[in-house]
């Protein structure tokens, strides 16, 4: 199928020399005013266009502009047809952006080869711009399914580190409940922290996601602690205690161990912070290192109220369940010693969330 060309000038002569010139090679078109150029684009779309520049309604420059000002016609590339051989015009030609230039009166070696040099460029560009277009699509697909299986692999991972969690609860009668139940407390907490605008500087949606997806590892270092102690009915010696204390530690060193090479450091940061300084105390009173207030990571302290809180409304193998009453009675009596009481208070307004958690 032959390219469409269409010509536009003031002379009929002139457009019958074109015509002449063109047809063997291409179809063409021509019109004798530059105010029937956009009439004849509502209806068809030449592959060129050769306008010329002084005509005496709308002259070439006017409807260059016209082109440039839709988007479609746009696209349209266009050779001037002139007699003004002055600097100005060429470079005023190709500030508006010509293809080309042909000088009359027209030669038609010159003519023929300038049309067909604009046309090729014009078929590279859409050869390239079609194979940039496939090229584009195929990576988008072959990103989509790295992607799909990056997630795959996240969920995978996720679930082992759940079960590894699992294991090591079920040891002193835990569940998986709790491990879910834990994580879902401190996403609340967190997310509430954010809806306020506190702890800017600190909490994004990363790091809601990555103290949710953490909170399963936060008693990890329970693994190394005999079960005689860990499942021991009867209060703990001293001895046995500085035993269970250890387990904060060797989380922290597990998860730096496990999770180095797998994890962004962000999420690594802050599971080490849970497990490590979980059992920190807001009075400087806890373990393992004795830290105090602000010193305790965020993430640690908003982990020690969830991880209490459902230790004291389940049953273990060394003490019954209280009622939610009970356990926030005593959350709130250790607001300022054992928690953080701007933390303690948010708990207490999620009250509701917290009991919709504990029914699932």
């Amino acid at each position: 199928m032959k390219e469409l060309i269409l010509v536009v000038d003031d002379s009929h002569t002139n457009l019958r020399l074109a015509s002449e010139i063109l047809r063997e090679k291409y179809d063409v078109a021509t019109v004798i005013s530059g105010k029937m150029v956009a009439p004849y684009l509502n209806k068809f779309k030449p592959d060129l266009i050769l306008l010329d520049i002084i005509m005496p309604d709308v002259d070439g420059f006017e409807v260059m502009k016209m082109l440039k000002n839709n988007e479609e016609w746009a696209k349209i590339p266009v050779i001037f047809l002139t007699a003004d051989i002055s600097v100005e015009t060429e470079v005023k030609c190709f500030e508006l952006g010509a293809a080309d230039y042909i000088r009359k009166p027209f030669e038609n070696e010159i003519m023929l080869t300038r049309v067909s040099k604009a046309l090729e460029l014009i078929n590279y560009r859409k050869n390239l711009e079609i194979a940039v277009e496939k090229q584009a699509g195929k990576i988008t697909r072959q990103t989509k399914k790295i992607l799909e299986m990056q997630k795959k692999l996240l969920d995978i991972q996720q679930d082992v580190i759940e079960s590894m969690a699992n294991l090591i609860e079920n040891r002193d009668g835990s569940t998986g409940a709790h491990i879910k139940r834990t994580s879902n407390y401190v996403k609340i907490i967190a997310d509430e922290l954010k809806r306020r605008g506190l702890y800017r500087d600190i909490i994004n949606d990363d790091f809601v996601n990555n103290i949710y997806k953490a909170a399963p590892m936060h008693d990890i270092g329970k693994i190394s602690i005999p079960d005689k102690i860990l499942k021991k009915p009867a209060k703990l010696t001293d001895e046995e205690f500085d035993i269970i204390k250890t387990h904060t530690v060797i989380g922290g060193e597990l998860v730096r161990k496990t999770l180095a090479n797998i994890e962004k450091d962000a999420y690594v940061d802050i599971a080490y912070d849970m497990a490590m300084y979980h059992h920190e105390r807001w009075d400087g009173n806890g373990y393992p290192c004795g830290l105090k207030e602000k010193e305790i990571p965020l993430s640690a302290r908003i982990m020690a109220i969830a991880d209490v809180f459902d230790a004291l409304v389940s049953e273990r193998c060394y003490k019954k369940a209280l009622d939610i009453n009970e356990a926030y009675n005593i959350i709130r009596e250790q607001k300022g010693k054992q928690f953080d009481s701007e933390l303690v208070e948010i708990f207490e307004y999620l009250r509701k969330d917290v009991e919709k958690i504990m029914e699932n």
